[in-house]
């Protein structure tokens, strides 16, 4: 029999092997917790969220193309299992996903795609009610051009339209103010639409479990439809699908078709269950009209953190543009849109102010196109999160806001431009 020294000595050893083999697995344990996929057309992008940060490394591959990722510590859990069937048929991009063991502590990504990709891939750290994320964004190797895309979904003859405005709209002769009801818009003029958060950036979320992003998704596209049927007027939507834009991508897309107005479209929450009605938002170059205003603007500002964005990707000129100072005269013409638009919400609805505010929000920042950002009414509301549900209602609110837009052109005629669309 084995003296008592020796099974103590074989006891301690077999402890420490357990106790190397626990902390080892602890590393090689991160668990991936849920697997989502936004397709779109400008981009699909692809969240794996998970329990602690993990190593990463990624390649492209050629002949077939491939996005080959590479995930250290990583348990193959049934989530990666499951990753096939996340993909759609129609996804832009992606042909088709899978996972797999690729050597011990690592599992290996393997994204087959439907052409070139020029992917990002970045981590971001837990914030709401999101954990670890590992995001790819498989952005085409050719970038969409959003005026390319108007011209030929439109399919009009857009550059003789802007080359060949009468006098009317020159600035030395303003044409005679209109009727509010009965607006004459000389040119085409261009108006971009925001619908408010989107793909991994629900926004404000109802009792009822109703999601911002949908809410604002659905009345943008009514509001579109109305204002494409309008004699000289056409629109772009900075997302036609649930997938989500960078703040600052939403101004860049805005100024790339050379928009005369932008409209960002939302839908209020607050703590209490009580606050209603309809506001209307401008930017302020001094501080904010008021503390809510400011609150509202500081919870909009941080969707970024939220719907994920690569900080390593930042566009300097774009930058430089947020930052110029020369925004007073877009301002003032702002708040004029805003007051149209205000009026005619306070037809249908309570107004929550019964005047524009202003305050720092990041999306209204285009230093040469008047924007607004309209909170239709409060999600956290469950009268007003009924009503932003009904189809009915939220045509009402389109045409809301097609009035107030037509009432400010009709006092505040556009002007003739030189080019149809920067290029810079």
């Amino acid at each position: 029999m084995p003296r008592r020294r020796d099974v103590l000595k074989f006891a301690a050893a077999s402890l420490t092997l357990l106790v190397s083999r626990v902390g080892a697995g602890a590393t090689a344990g991160s668990s991936i917790l849920a697997v989502r996929v936004w397709p779109a057309r400008d981009y699909t992008r692809v969240t794996l969220e998970h329990d602690q940060a993990i190593k990463y490394s990624h390649l492209l591959v050629k002949d077939p193309e491939r996005l080959v990722v590479d995930l250290e510590g990583v348990e193959f859990n049934s989530v990666l299992q499951m990753l096939p069937s996340k993909i759609l048929d129609s996804d832009p991009y992606i042909k088709l996903i899978r996972a797999g063991r690729n050597k011990p502590g690592v599992v290996r990504l393997v994204i087959e795609l439907k052409g070139e990709v020029k992917p990002q891939v970045f981590s971001l750290m837990p914030v709401g009610e999101y954990g670890h994320r590992l995001v790819l964004d498989l952005y085409p190797a050719e970038p969409i051009d959003p005026l390319m895309a108007l011209l030929e979904k439109s399919g009009e003859p857009s550059l003789k339209a802007e080359s060949s405005l009468d006098s009317r709209t020159r600035p030395t002769e303003q044409p005679a103010e209109r009727p509010a009801d009965k607006p004459e818009i000389a040119r085409l003029v261009t108006i971009v639409l925001d619908p408010g958060h989107g793909g991994e950036d629900p926004g404000a979320i109802g009792r009822g479990g109703s999601h911002e992003k949908n809410v604002t998704l659905s009345v943008a596209r009514r509001l579109k439809a109305k204002i494409d049927a309008t004699p000289n007027m056409r629109s772009v939507l900075t997302r036609d699908g649930d997938y989500f834009i960078p703040l600052n991508q939403r101004v860049q897309k805005a100024r790339r078709v050379q928009a005369d107005l932008f409209v960002s479209v939302h839908a209020d929450a607050f703590i209490k269950s009580t606050a209603r009605g309809s506001s209307v938002f401008v930017l302020s170059e001094n501080g904010a009209s008021s503390s809510a205003a400011r609150w509202l603007a500081n919870k909009e500002n941080s969707a970024d953190l939220v719907g994920g964005v690569n900080l390593g990707a930042k566009d300097p000129y774009l930058a430089r543009t947020l930052l110029d100072l020369s925004q007073t005269a877009t301002i003032n013409d702002s708040l004029k849109l805003g007051k149209h638009v205000l009026g005619e919400l306070g037809r249908i609805n309570t107004l929550h102010k019964g005047q524009v505010e202003q305050a720092g929000f990041a999306v209204l920042k285009a230093p040469d196109i008047p924007s607004i950002l309209i909170e239709t009414a409060f999600i956290s509301n469950p009268e007003e999160e009924a009503r932003l549900n009904d189809e009915a209602y939220q045509d009402r609110m389109a045409e809301a806001i097609l009035r107030g837009i037509r009432g400010y052109f009709a006092r505040n005629p556009p002007l003739a431009k030189s080019k149809l669309a920067r290029l810079d």
